[in-house]
């Protein structure tokens, strides 16, 4: 078994599967270089904390580690967050701002899901890499920055770039070192572990005395396929350790039914077909219901479907044009 550390004090990657930690183990010696890294792999494997891990075992450890999610910031202000904006740049700014960039000066910063970034903003992120410097929306000069970038995606960049949506030769700028983190459902072996670190994690939080977990109930778990990764494990836990008894979590403490249910209503919604509807039909009424499913959270909902957050607005835009109310 491994154990790496990226913060003090924190346990973040616990693994027995060699694939993962041979990754691992690459991400240190990288870490030793400038070289940008590209970290791919489905949502909730770990991408964020191998970007940790990297951060802090390279020479900018004592620098600064900003991540910033691409996917969660409107387009709109994600290019002020990123770049900063002088005073009068635009209607609100009272004050100039520093962007991440700056702010992350001598250090890391993560763009967390690059694969939805504006294709207008690549071309200034492409600039930072091949210059070193930014511009400040409204601003007159440029600022010299020292940031190693490090960027995750849980999207196929390559057919990105294929289909038009993600330039090329910023994919070939970020893609100098490629990691890969594989799914839970490759590496059920660390299934285990991680119960056993989320039980000890969520019992001190919440001042159990969770001892351990029977065996029925790790079985299954072992035989469920995990198709939100380690995310979505740590969260069956900390639920069963908030709702077991007599110390021991019990296969009934575990719930995932939930995920099993909406996965099975999706695939009743696209085999329930009836003459008349197209097959705009039905992918409106299974994204329709995956929103309502997920109380209208975009992130969650585009996440369940297997789309991009952005594909999932475009989608939802259509309908408001058609007066269906979202």
């Amino acid at each position: 078994m491994s154990q790496f550390k990226a913060k003090e004090g924190e346990m973040t990657i616990i693994t027995a599967d060699r694939r993962m930690s041979d990754l691992i183990q690459l991400g240190n010696t990288v870490a030793q270089s400038k070289a940008t890294v590209l970290i791919q792999g489905e949502s909730g494997t770990g991408k964020e904390l191998v970007a940790a891990l990297i951060h802090e075992k390279s020479s900018r450890a004592h620098k600064p580690f900003i991540a910033i999610n691409c996917a969660a910031i409107p387009e709109n202000l994600l290019e002020s967050e990123l770049f900063g904006y002088e005073r009068g740049a635009f209607t609100g700014a009272i004050s100039a701002k520093a962007g991440k960039f700056e702010l992350a000066n001598g250090g890391t910063i993560l763009l967390d899901e690059i694969s939805e970034m504006d294709i207008r903003l690549q071309a200034k992120l492409l600039r930072v890499l091949q210059e070193g410097e930014v511009d400040r929306i409204g601003g007159k000069t440029t600022i010299p920055v020292d940031v190693r970038i490090i960027a995750t995606t849980n999207r196929n960049l390559s057919e990105s770039v294929r289909e038009g949506h993600f330039r090329e030769d910023l994919f070939y700028r970020l893609n100098v070192v490629n990691l890969t983190v594989p799914p839970l459902k490759e590496r059920i072996g660390d299934v285990r572990l991680l119960v056993n670190k989320f039980i000890e994690t969520y019992s001190t939080k919440n001042s159990k005395a969770i001892l351990n977990i029977s065996e029925e109930a790790l079985r299954l778990l072992e035989s469920y396929s995990w198709p939100g990764n380690v995310r979505e494990l740590e969260n069956v836990i900390e639920r069963a350790v908030i709702v077991a008894q007599d110390g021991q979590i019990q296969a009934k403490d575990i719930s995932i039914e939930s995920a099993i249910h909406e996965s099975q209503s999706e695939a009743d919604a696209l085999s329930s077909w009836s003459p008349g509807q197209t097959l705009n039909d039905i992918e409106r009424h299974v994204i329709l219901r995956a929103l309502d499913y997920h109380q209208g959270n975009r992130t969650h909902t585009a996440r369940a479907l297997g789309i991009s957050i952005r594909t999932l607005r475009n989608k939802l835009a259509d309908y408001r044009k058609i007066g269906i109310h979202v």
